[in-house]
């Protein structure tokens, strides 16, 4: 049975949160590839935001996501605080889904690979096909059709980026751990 992950102190948590936005905001800020739809793009920091909730939880997650595309959009299109609430929601939805994992006793299965892909994708349908959208029409008036296709374009390519580079990421960071059980020589 995968051990419940490992509580961080407080300072760890800030530290992780810190570090996760500033990740999340120099990504998506420096290395985010335009897309034919308007004021979406290509982004790998979901990637980045989904090792940091499987690894540190939903609240690092999620304050790491809301924190870190706040900055995205203060320094670009200006704050639009539906997706920034995505993005948290995105980092929670995956912090809680992998609650109990083994990543960090070096173990990383298919199964556990299934379960990371299957709540980046459940977490990118809510964040992006419901939160986002639905928060542009609520909020700002947007039209529909516009921010659904904004919203679907963002689940799909963030669900792909997430999916495939979250578990190379958190494949080879188990890999880097010392697996429970295993016998280590002391030099």
């Amino acid at each position: 049975m995968p051990a419940l992950t490992r509580s961080h102190s407080p300072v760890t948590q800030v530290v992780a949160i810190g570090i996760g936005a500033a990740l999340f905001f120099v990504l998506g800020r420096f290395a985010a590839i335009p897309s034919p739809v308007p004021n979406t793009s290509i982004n790998i920091q979901y990637a980045v935001l989904a090792v940091f909730a499987v690894l540190y939880g939903p609240l690092v997650g999620a304050l790491a996501g809301i924190i870190g595309h706040v900055l995205i959009d203060a320094t670009g299109y200006g704050i639009w605080i539906s997706w920034e609430l995505a993005s948290g929601v995105f980092g929670l939805l995956v912090g809680l889904a992998l609650l109990r994992h083994a990543i960090e006793d070096g173990e990383f299965t298919r199964s556990t690979a299934i379960r990371v892909n299957v709540a980046i994708v459940l977490a990118n349908a809510v964040s992006w096909l419901l939160v986002a959208p639905l928060g542009d029409v609520v909020i700002y008036g947007e039209p529909a059709a516009k921010v659904w296709t904004q919203g679907g374009l963002s689940f799909i390519v963030n669900s792909l980026t997430a999916c495939i580079l979250g578990t190379i990421v958190l494949a080879v960071y188990a890999r880097t751990r010392t697996r429970t059980g295993s016998l280590s020589r002391e030099q």
